[in-house]
């Protein structure tokens, strides 16, 4: 196919852990159009009583490339670029209504709340609070952003109740 056929399209880009911004203003800088849709949050912090923007979905932004090969190694070799979302025949693309419904929901600057990120029988660390380091099992979702999860110790499970937000899952690579 020659490179003038080739349409651009939107695809998924997964960056390393809390480097979205890095990897959005670097392929800024390389003439890329990028998106990374980001939503306002009270600041975690107890020192402060902020509103700060975060990524709606961490770990990931999209681009939109024809994905010639210059351009897919171009993308993938930015600082904090981890690899275009896809399968083994190559990156797959998002359908660009789909993009232009997120920039709807992003311009709104209405609270979003985005969809279950856990599912029961996922390893989860604590990340803040009392529990801080604690590692257990989602079980459930408890409603208004609290969740239950076990600590298994001694032959025993222990339940406890966490704010959702205070959780991350553990990676697969380390849940071994």
């Amino acid at each position: 196919m020659n490179h003038n056929q080739l349409k651009k399209k939107w695809y998924v880009l997964h960056t390393r852990s809390r480097f979205e911004n890095v990897v959005y203003d670097r392929l800024q800088k390389k003439s890329f159009e990028v998106f990374l849709p980001r939503m306002q949050v009270k600041s975690r912090r107890r020192d402060r009583k902020l509103l700060i923007r975060v990524p709606v979905f961490p770990g990931y932004l999209f681009v939109k490339s024809d994905i010639a090969p210059r351009e897919h190694v171009e993308i993938v070799k930015t600082i904090g670029a981890v690899r275009l979302i896809g399968t083994k025949e190559g990156p797959v693309p998002v359908a660009s209504e789909t993009i232009d419904s997120l920039k709807i929901l992003v311009d709104a600057d209405a609270p979003i709340k985005t969809g279950n990120r856990l599912a029961n029988g996922d390893r989860v660390i604590v990340i803040h609070g009392i529990f801080t380091g604690v590692v257990g099992t989602f079980v459930r979702y408890r409603g208004t952003g609290r969740i239950i999860i076990n600590v298994d110790t001694l032959g025993q499970t222990a339940g406890v109740e966490v704010d959702e937000e205070d959780v991350e899952p553990v990676p697969k690579l380390i849940q071994g």
